[in-house]
């Protein structure tokens, strides 16, 4: 088949070369990966994103090849023409050639171009790309993804959401991104919060609409204490996530903040967030305006003026709904109360605690210390127990470097250390950044209480077997060892790091 003489040059051929060798590159890949659903992740990036670059480049040279050819037969016979433009006549046999072969092409290569950008778009959008892409720098992210409540719920879903504008947003801040990358220009860890994250009123709300929140849940917790015996102390709560009546609304209870008619407004010292001295309190219904500052941290108006001012919604509290690195504490009361690690292990709720606290450099050696840590301790304190108990401390070993695994990074430096969630107050400082009884209003004299009861009714607590009933309205709590009253004075966390 003749085609246009000025097809015939080397950059032409070479362009038809790229563009071939592309194509059936693309389709042996595409093949592969129909057939083997376990693909390498990196297989959709060749298939629907780099190759399909590189054969658009081949194509492109083929019209630039035939272009300077042109050029440089009309040189080398020094022909000048009037009208620049190239003559088709269809009753040249090889102009319609060239136009059926160009024009059966191009509708071929833009089903296949729809096809591909199509394909490319939901692969940039997939929980695959976005977590194993950059194996190094998201490994953390997409292990705890993968072991947390929203494992169901997309990337894009709660990063992205809905829209072309963060569509467009989120790809050019994933360019920087890939460059950090690529460049080993990254912190270890990743900081959070991450300060351009979509609003969750436009993410998380989608899901979980704020009108029809459930009332009130029970909550029932067991722990281990750091003893010999491993002393299990149970505790029940009333959590007041709503009112009292779902009829109520959000008049009351811990979702009270996002209240449609009620707005929160506060400033916090520290680029995490977890330092809060100053909150304001608006009711957009009256209009009454509340200030409160921390009588130990205040700021002055000129402060104040100067800070940014953030408005309180889902994420300030629910700041892990996701990537949550469980303390080793909740992760070893969680393997003992499922039995996967034996509670009659003598020691083993500190020993475990102390293996899994350790500082390692690599998983490597956080898997080796822990095994070894367990082991060392038993063998010297223990080896009667080490003897006869040898299968129930290997199997707690293996549980808790599988807990490792997905909780602690230490190539990231990632751990529960490094990502504090502020739901609740027991190892973060969660509600205690407001709710510590120092922020005052001076206009007022009202206070942001501490009151436990705020958030939720102590039903039961104490061991098994001396619970004999609930208190359906609420006992003191009671500090599993005897600290006096030192516990209304100071908050949990001072003393609790989740160890």
């Amino acid at each position: 088949m003749k085609l246009p003489p000025s097809y015939y040059n080397l950059l032409s051929f070479i362009g038809t070369a790229i563009a071939a060798v592309c194509f059936f590159m693309i389709a042996f890949l595409f093949i592969i990966s129909f057939l083997f659903e376990k693909s390498n992740s990196y297989l959709g990036l060749f298939i629907y994103i780099i190759i399909p670059g590189f054969m658009v480049i081949g194509l492109l040279l083929i019209p630039l090849g035939m272009f300077i050819e042109l050029r440089r037969r009309k040189k080398r016979v020094h022909v000048y023409l009037k009208n620049e433009w190239p003559v088709i006549d269809l009753n040249i046999k090889k102009y319609r050639n060239a136009i059926m072969v160009f024009g059966i092409g191009t509708i071929f290569l833009l089903l296949l171009t729809g096809l591909g950008s199509y394909e490319a778009f939901h692969y940039t959008e997939s929980v695959e790309f976005c977590g194993t892409l950059c194996h190094e720098v998201m490994k953390p992210e997409h292990t705890a993804y993968q072991n947390s409540p929203h494992a169901r719920v997309t990337c894009v879903e709660c990063h992205v959401g809905s829209g072309a504008g963060w569509y467009v947003r989120s790809k050019l801040s994933g360019v920087r991104q890939v460059y950090a990358v690529l460049t080993n220009d990254f912190s270890r860890p990743i900081a959070t919060p991450i300060h351009n994250l979509r609003p969750a009123r436009e993410t998380c709300e989608q899901c979980h609409w704020p009108q029809k929140f459930y009332s009130r849940q029970l909550r029932n917790e067991k722990h281990f204490l750091s003893d010999s015996m491993n002393t299990e102390w149970n505790i029940s709560l009333q959590m007041k996530i709503g009112p009292e009546h779902s009829a109520y609304g959000l008049t009351e209870g811990i979702h009270w903040h996002i209240n449609p008619n009620v707005k929160i407004d506060y400033i916090s010292t520290e680029d995490n967030r977890e330092e809060i001295p100053w909150v304001k309190y608006t009711n957009l219904v009256t209009g009454e305006v509340t200030i409160f500052k921390d009588s130990t941290n205040q700021l002055d108006d000129s402060q104040v003026e100067k800070s940014e001012l953030r408005s309180m919604d889902c994420i300030d509290c629910h700041n892990r709904p996701t990537h949550i690195y469980r303390t080793p504490e909740e992760s070893i009361n969680s393997l003992m109360t499922q039995g996967l690690v034996s509670p009659t292990l003598p020691n083993i709720r500190s020993f475990a605690s102390a293996a899994m606290a350790a500082e390692y450099t690599t998983e490597g050696e956080g898997l080796k210390g822990i095994e070894t840590s367990i082991n060392a301790r038993y063998n010297s304190q223990y080896p009667e127990v080490a003897k006869d108990r040898k299968n129930d401390i290997n199997q707690a070993v293996t549980q808790l470097q599988k807990v490792f695994s997905r909780t602690i990074f230490p190539e990231m430096k990632v751990s529960w250390k490094h990502y504090p969630n502020n739901v609740g107050h027991y190892a973060y400082a969660g509600c205690f950044r407001c709710h510590d009884g120092k922020h005052v209003s001076k206009k007022t004299g009202k206070v942001i209480s501490k009151d436990c009861n705020s958030c939720h009714i102590i039903l039961s607590q104490g061991p098994s077997d001396e619970i004999t009933s609930l208190s359906p309205k609420g006992e003191e709590f009671q500090h599993p060892i005897d600290i006096g009253d030192s516990w209304k004075e100071m908050n949990c966390n001072e003393c609790h790091n989740g160890q």
